[in-house]
């Protein structure tokens, strides 16, 4: 069903998704009566790490979507 490449594509994906949670944690502060909205709500976390979340969700969506060169012949 799934070829080389195919499964190649999948490993990539789940990387990025992988890169991109990766990016999205942390922001805890050391002391839990603080809370530092600049770290919490900071562009790599709201923006920067859901698009490459995303980039790799449609990753896998090639993966899974793309024909093999075995089915094509």
């Amino acid at each position: 069903m799934f070829g080389k490449q195919n499964y190649l594509f999948m490993l990539v994906g789940a990387i990025v998704i992988a890169a991109g949670m990766f990016l999205m944690a942390g922001g805890k502060s050391d002391n839990p009566a603080v809370f530092n909205k600049d770290e919490v709500y900071s562009a790599r976390r709201i923006t920067v790490a859901p698009i490459i979340i995303i980039l790799g969700l449609a990753i896998e969506g090639i993966a899974i979507f793309r024909k093999s060169p075995q089915e094509k012949k």
